[in-house]
């Protein structure tokens, strides 16, 4: 066994994962590039981009809320100005890319106000691309599986 290795964990299958402490994010991308942050976003997502009827401009704001979706239990609220200024694009062509997202289910705006009533940033709510790939999810297993089947060898079986 490798010095470096730490120790054995449970996987989800009841087998054992070795652990490093030299992350392979780290190896990968640079450890002071991942001090500055991560996002876990599921392939799904670009997998299905043309599924899911995105353009590449509306996929780059939806990829931003998610970096600002930290907790599974609180809702990303960054300022139209914030995602602008990400995007280089100005404010209201977010505006209106998130409408487009809302019209397509994905998102869903929640006004929040201050105490004082003053208006803050929205709450985006994305259940609704949670859900929505969840739903595709069988499908897009099932013609992975089946690409798969073709490419081993000896090809797909018919059966007759």
């Amino acid at each position: 066994m490798n010095a470096k290795r730490i120790k054995s964990i449970e996987d989800t299958d009841g087998g054992t994962a070795e652990r490093r402490p030299d992350k392979m994010s780290d190896k990968k991308w640079g450890r002071d590039v991942m001090k500055l942050g991560f996002v876990v976003i599921p392939s799904l997502i670009l997998r299905a981009q043309p599924r899911l009827g995105l353009n590449p401009t509306q996929l780059a704001v939806l990829l931003q809320l998610i970096d600002h979706w930290w907790d599974n239990d609180k809702m990303p609220y960054p300022s139209k100005t914030t995602l602008a200024d990400r995007l280089g694009l100005g404010p209201r062509q977010v505006q209106r890319y998130i409408a487009e997202l809302e019209q397509a289910g994905l998102v869903k705006r929640v006004e929040r106000t201050a105490v004082h009533k003053g208006k803050l940033s929205n709450e985006y709510d994305l259940s609704g691309l949670v859900n929505r790939l969840k739903e595709i999810e069988p499908e897009v297993r099932a013609v992975i599986e089946q690409r798969k089947q073709v490419t081993r060898r000896g090809g797909l079986k018919v059966s007759k």
